[in-house]
């Protein structure tokens, strides 16, 4: 699932600089823990005030230039490859006790599904670019030894027509395998991505991912019955939607420089349609009437909207990944955002040229979400597929459980 965003996004750090592995620890052993405190509450005034400090940890190699972090020789290296229909983002990292450590990344725009929605195929000139930034991946991936990879080609190459083809020529020119995962396999690594910056005390959450080509919708039961085991959050997905429309197409089918009021609405309009289709809708409805719900956002949209917000000077991930949002701060950026002419929004230092055209698109997508589920917060995630795929893998491997039989059998002797 492409995020259509393209800064590049350092992911998470090492243990001791960043509490995002205690995150992913406990995202492997199955315990649904948020990241944070909610808006409002102390210890969530604390954290943001020491993420602006620049506290946080992160090392973010902003602006698609990667930064790698020493690792030891005897590291097991993982690597996860999102091709999207917006951006082209690899991931390297090793596991640690609490999580894993990203110890190089590469992310850029290639537009892969440029004119799909109206021609049903690749181009030539997309699959070029495609291709370029597919042989970077695949030299940064050579000069590791990576011990597993999941590398996943979405929703571009799940539409046109000639996708398989731009998968073996993948393979032939590059020596990357590349798989075409389906949309419940997003949703799912989605939400394995994302899982701890759920708010463990809410009765649920609405977890999106605006991508390029699709969109991906979760809802998550929190809700604790009398005499009911407790679940791992990966069990507690009670539904989920996958839209087939994105910043890229809509923006394309609707224009994404010059957006006034009544190209916004219809906008939102396609995308609320869609969403009556949404399994299990009525009893979402009532819960969000009840303001027992809260969103989590994982796209470019929700992390332009973030750093807009926070009037960044420029990205910063250490500031946005996890940050909480009132429903009267959403309304306000999106607002700001509107208000923009074209030129306004190349020159902001959240936005820039290449997500210019696709903001207010991803702005219509979310306001048809929230209008369909009124919620009071919103928490911004920069994080998503990637780290979804590599928690997976290495907790197919038993890392975690290795390391921590590992610990305590030396704390015993």
């Amino acid at each position: 699932m492409d995020t259509g965003d393209g800064r590049h996004h350092a992911g998470p750090a090492s243990p001791d600089t960043d509490g995002l592995v205690d995150d992913v620890a406990r995202l492997a052993s199955g315990l649904p823990e948020a990241g944070g405190a909610p808006p409002g509450s102390r210890s969530g005034r604390k954290r943001r005030r020491r993420g602006r400090r620049g506290h946080a940890g992160i090392t973010p190699a902003d602006r698609g230039v990667a930064r790698e972090t020493r690792a030891e020789p005897a590291d097991q290296f993982y690597a996860a490859l999102d091709l999207g229909t917006n951006n082209c983002r690899l991931l390297v990292a090793s596991p640690r006790e609490r999580g894993f450590r990203v110890v190089d990344s590469f992310s850029r725009i290639i537009r892969l599904g440029e004119g799909v929605g109206a021609s049903g195929r690749l181009s030539e000139a997309a699959m070029d670019r495609a291709i370029v930034a597919l042989r970077i991946c695949q030299s940064k991936l050579e000069s590791r030894e990576v011990r597993r990879s999941r590398l996943i080609a979405t929703e571009a190459c799940r539409l046109a027509e000639n996708g398989q083809v731009f998968i073996d020529r993948v393979r032939d020119e590059t020596g990357l395998s590349l798989e075409i995962v389906s949309r419940e396999v997003e949703a799912r690594l989605a939400v394995a991505g994302c899982a701890s910056l759920v708010d463990p005390t809410s009765s649920g959450a609405v977890l999106f991912d605006i991508g390029g080509g699709s969109s991906e919708l979760v809802w998550l039961d929190l809700e604790n019955r009398p005499g009911e085991p407790r679940r791992r959050l990966s069990e507690r997905v009670r539904s989920w939607q996958s839209l087939p429309i994105g910043v890229v197409t809509l923006s394309e089918r609707h224009g994404g420089e010059r957006v006034d009021h009544g190209v916004f609405e219809t906008m939102v309009g396609e995308v609320s349609a869609l969403l009556s289709s949404f399994p299990e809708v009525e009893a979402l409805d009532r819960l969000a009437a009840a303001g027992r719900i809260h969103m989590l956002g994982t796209s470019g949209t929700v992390t332009t909207l973030a750093g807009v917000h926070l009037r960044l000077p420029r990205y910063d991930r250490r500031q946005i990944d996890g940050v909480w949002m009132t429903s009267d701060e959403v309304d306000a950026t999106v607002e700001q955002l509107r208000a923009m002419d074209f030129d306004a929004r190349v020159a902001h230092p959240c936005i820039g040229r290449e997500r210019a055209d696709l903001v207010l698109a991803g702005c219509a997508i979310l306001e048809a979400v929230r209008r369909r589920w009124p919620a009071k917060r919103l928490r911004v995630a920069d994080r998503g597929l990637r780290e979804g795929i590599l928690v997976e893998l290495m907790s197919q491997d038993g890392v975690w459980r290795n390391r921590n039989r590992h610990a305590g059998e030396a704390r015993s002797a």
